[in-house]
């Protein structure tokens, strides 16, 4: 892993309420490579964006907490900056593409604005530079009439457009690692693979390593070369996208490829897993997928299995001897 410019080790998060602490991420690893684009992929409430506000040092204050394991970035535990030392990193470094643009932009200021601020915060230009730079990042995002948008609020653009307008935010300060957090599901089918093909293409120009949040297996698919599976905060599955794809280890993996509708086969209902995921800290012993599980076993309710493997990783006692 010495060669990855972002590597979380062990990493646990909580949130402390009036009932106590609740696990929300619970010792996960993994490892994102300079201009590689990882898939982190599960169902909502397996801790995906707290994984990703965690290493942005974004957790809301103070219910949120990093409570164990390091976030290093380019050999440097980041895991307990301080605010002023964090605020250095986001956007020259590290930056994030929010799942809903509409929140994410601020509705009283207009896009020039916003484009901007992200500009002089980290470079030290004039005001004029920092329109030409503006003006090129809303193209470079295939955005029309880029000079007359600098004048143009949010609501005034559609939701395909907000999110290319999010993205050259991100991309303002040439970040090294992208976090894009659920970056098309608020968009449609079409405005959808426009903006992958864009990540794509910002990837191969830029070398920017993207770490794609996503339920969406269908593009994990279609962006990702490596895809870890969160299940429950933990990670159940890690390996090349082709692999997973093809000989799935994990129950949980499984059923995720099972749902995606198939377009050439005739069916009267689509598959879905059974339940529905844990309420985290829930589940004290066993494994967390268990009452799920249709190869569930007397040892899963009562063992944790550990995440073993050495290309393709996975958490189960199916394939433990194998591993």
């Amino acid at each position: 892993m010495s060669d990855s410019i972002l590597e979380v080790s062990n990493l646990r998060t909580s949130f402390f309420t009036d009932d106590g602490e609740v696990p929300a991420v619970d010792g996960i690893s993994f490892s994102i490579k300079e201009g590689e684009i990882l898939g982190v992929v599960g169902e909502s409430g397996c801790g995906k964006s707290v994984t990703s506000l965690s290493i942005m040092g974004l957790l809301p204050h103070p219910q949120g907490k990093i409570v164990g394991g390091q976030i290093m970035y380019e050999g440097k535990d980041i895991s307990h900056l301080k605010e002023a030392e964090m605020r250095k990193l986001r956007g020259n470094d590290l930056a994030m593409i929010f799942q809903e643009p509409m929140t994410s932009l601020n509705p009283v200021f207009t896009i020039g604005e916003q484009l901007t601020e992200a500009i002089r915060l980290h470079n030290h230009m004039s005001k004029q530079e920092q329109n030409n730079r503006a003006v090129e990042l809303l193209k470079l995002v295939g955005l029309p009439r880029a000079t007359e948008l600098l004048k143009e609020y949010p609501h005034e653009l559609s939701g395909g457009m907000r999110q290319r307008v999010m993205i050259a935010i991100a991309m303002s300060c040439n970040p090294k690692v992208l976090i894009a957090d659920e970056p098309t599901t608020a968009l449609d089918v079409t405005i959808q693979a426009q903006i992958l093909d864009l990540m794509l293409k910002l990837n191969q120009e830029t070398h920017t390593a993207i770490m794609l949040i996503t339920h969406d297996l269908g593009v994990v698919a279609q962006v990702c070369k490596r895809v870890v599976v969160m299940y429950g905060g933990k990670i159940v599955e890690e390996g090349d996208v082709k692999d997973i794809f093809n000989h799935p280890k994990h129950p949980y993996t499984e059923g995720l490829i099972k749902s995606i509708p198939d377009l050439y086969s005739k069916k009267d209902k689509l598959y879905s897993i059974k339940g529905s995921v844990p309420k985290p800290g829930s589940i004290k012993k066993g494994c967390l997928f268990a009452p799920r599980c249709d190869y569930v076993m007397d040892k899963c309710k009562e063992q944790v299995p550990e995440l073993l493997g050495s290309g393709h990783k996975s958490r189960c006692f199916l394939h433990q001897d194998e591993a």
